[in-house]
């Protein structure tokens, strides 16, 4: 039997045959889920020479940086080997136990095993979906809503619906009736100072959701990163305390805008079971926030009065929350409106009909001066007009300025409209 040589590819055989075979795919909702377009607008508007509304930024300037650096100096002078060394994935005994008193005092009874220490409260979220919803489930929330939970929602393949709210929050009549409708999984709220639109909830609404979630059965997640940050008014009790949530609502709380961001600090208090389901999920995600940072912020508050460091961090951001409503009138076109928050980080606002801010951003970057435009925080069909800025990031002169070149790139943008009118 004659045994001969298989052909030799040539010309374009040979040439595939060369070829690398393509890489997979990618997972579907890696192409599905958009990038944050706050993200992409700070990376435009990076330029020094631009006063930025756009970023949920602290004021960097007010950050106790003494206090964090003797806190870190401390432990990594007293502990290094405990702090430079891995550690559980619940979080450090310390903090838990620092986070669980602070809740407590505010009225709602947590014990340190009660909380998990995240990094960031956006891995909360993160965590909260992977433990909580499969594909195609539905969750229910706010509209407009804060842009990085709908990422987080998306990527786990939910179905987001938005609930109808006013200036005042959710509509407790609508949301009973969408639960009877799509029985979702779950309800996400911030119900202090939301963001984009620093709307508060008042008691009795969140009473009715609580309520709410009791009669029908229904987790809510409630993102509380804002709330010591008040101005005025009397602090609204979380929607955990309230009668039908006690055993079905999940809050969360950060450091960030407290502290200091760049400490990802983070935690998510909520029931034994789920709180296990997602201590799974973080060791799937990042085994533990790190060590170091977690001691440092607890010594930081056994050595520092972090309440009294809000306390002053609030007044100052207050009169520039007054600043930027003040001058609001004569930077926006006459039958504008706004809402005016008691506390926390922004100014939401609406232009009036025919106006879309993402075609007015580029010519508003080109005065030096940048906003969020409102139409990425809706679930469902956008409010074009919309657009939120972050009052606490500048000075009081530098958001009158920013809002006078606000003013001017409106204005231009008027003159250009009624010139092509005409």
């Amino acid at each position: 039997m004659t045994v001969t040589d298989a052909p030799v590819p040539t010309g374009r055989n040979e040439d595939r045959a060369r070829r690398p075979a393509p890489v997979p795919a990618f997972a579907a909702r890696a192409a599905a889920v958009g990038g944050s377009p706050v993200r992409d607008i700070l990376a435009v508007t990076a330029r020094p020479e631009v006063i930025n509304f756009a970023g949920g930024l602290p004021a960097p300037g007010l950050f106790d940086a003494e206090g964090v650096a003797a806190a870190f100096h401390a432990v990594l002078t007293e502990v290094p080997e405990r702090a430079l060394q891995y550690s559980t994935t619940e979080g450090e005994p310390a903090l838990r136990a620092a986070v669980a008193a602070r809740t407590a005092v505010r009225g709602l009874p947590t014990d340190p095993d009660d909380i998990l220490i995240t990094t960031g409260s956006q891995q909360a979220l993160s965590l909260l979906a992977t433990a909580l919803i499969e594909p195609g489930d539905t969750v229910l929330v706010e509209n407009p809503c804060y842009l990085a939970a709908l990422q987080a929602f998306a990527f786990a393949g939910a179905r987001v619906v938005p609930v109808p709210c006013d200036e005042r929050g959710i509509d407790p009549a609508a949301l009973d009736e969408l639960i009877t409708t799509h029985r979702p999984k779950l309800l996400y709220t911030v119900p202090t100072f939301q963001n984009p639109t620093g709307r508060t909830l008042p008691a009795e609404r969140r009473a009715g959701i609580a309520a709410a979630a009791g009669r029908h059965g229904l987790w809510i997640v409630e993102d509380d990163p804002y709330g010591e940050l008040r101005f005025e008014g009397e602090r609204a009790p979380w929607i955990a305390t309230y009668p039908g949530a006690e055993d079905r609502t999940v809050l969360l709380g950060s450091f960030s805008k407290v502290m200091a961001p760049g400490l990802r600090l983070g935690w998510l208090r909520g029931p034994a079971a789920l709180l296990r389901a997602c201590t799974v999920a973080k060791q799937a995600a990042d085994l533990h926030t790190p060590t170091v940072n977690q001691l440092a912020a607890a010594r930081y508050l056994a050595d520092r009065d972090l309440d009294a460091h809000v306390a002053r961090v609030a007044g100052i951001y207050r009169e520039r929350r007054d600043t930027m409503l003040a001058g609001l009138t004569e930077a926006l076109p006459e039958g504008s409106g706004w809402i005016r928050p008691e506390g926390g980080m922004f100014v939401w606002a609406r232009l009036p009909e025919g106006y879309d801010t993402t075609e007015l951003l580029p010519g508003v970057v080109a005065h030096h001066v940048a906003y969020v435009p409102g139409a990425p925080f809706y679930a469902g069909e956008p409010d074009r007009a919309t657009l939120r800025m972050c009052f606490v990031t500048q000075s009081p002169d530098e958001i009158a300025e920013g809002l006078r070149r606000l003013g001017a790139a409106l204005a231009e943008r008027r003159t250009l409209r009624g010139a092509r009118a005409s």
